[in-house]
């Protein structure tokens, strides 16, 4: 699988997972969600770029527990369920919002 973004052609898992964590840009998880069907708002990159710093801070994607303990803090309770990231990422934070983040796909994800 693969997109093509600013003229260079992207790898991607059959699932959809870049498959070379460099290549990650903005434009790149624009495509990566149009596969996802999701359409980016303000509020998709805010989990995003919270997964991303994450991920370069301690160099593995945050457990969902984790990860809505870092958005209450940032956002407050209201953006930070799991009710919450299923609105924005139909697969929720690790099949979906990680996924258009670029990050690594989690051992047992498909």
């Amino acid at each position: 699988m693969q997109v093509e973004v600013d003229g260079k052609v992207i790898q991607l898992s059959e699932a959809g997972w870049l498959e070379n964590l460099d290549e990650w840009s903005t434009g790149v998880a624009e495509a990566i969600a149009r596969n996802e069907n999701v359409s980016l708002t303000p509020d998709h990159w805010d989990v995003i770029n919270e997964a991303r710093a994450y991920f370069e801070e301690n160099g593995m994607v945050a457990e969902p527990r984790k990860f809505s303990k870092i958005m209450a803090e940032k956002y407050g309770q209201e953006r930070s369920s799991s009710q919450y990231i299923y609105q924005l990422f139909p697969y929720g934070l690790i099949k979906s919002a990680n996924k258009i983040a670029g990050l690594p796909r989690p051992k047992g994800c498909s």
